[in-house]
């Protein structure tokens, strides 16, 4: 129980030193992740039907 005791206080230590960020960059780093995740899929689906049409043309030629 002691030992439980002494990880709680620990835990709570080191919670206050983490610095946590801003409302503003959580959203500037929201925005961001979902622009990149947009621009990715575009990417992929790009490249995906490249691919499919190179290789209908190739099998089916």
């Amino acid at each position: 129980m002691i030992k439980l005791k002494n990880f709680y206080n620990e835990v709570k230590q080191e919670t206050k030193k983490v610095t946590w960020p801003t409302k503003q960059e959580t959203i500037t780093t929201t925005v961001m992740v979902f622009i990149f995740v947009f621009i990715s899929s575009l990417f992929f689906l790009l490249v995906d039907k490249i691919i499919s049409f190179l290789v209908k043309y190739i099998l089916f030629i």
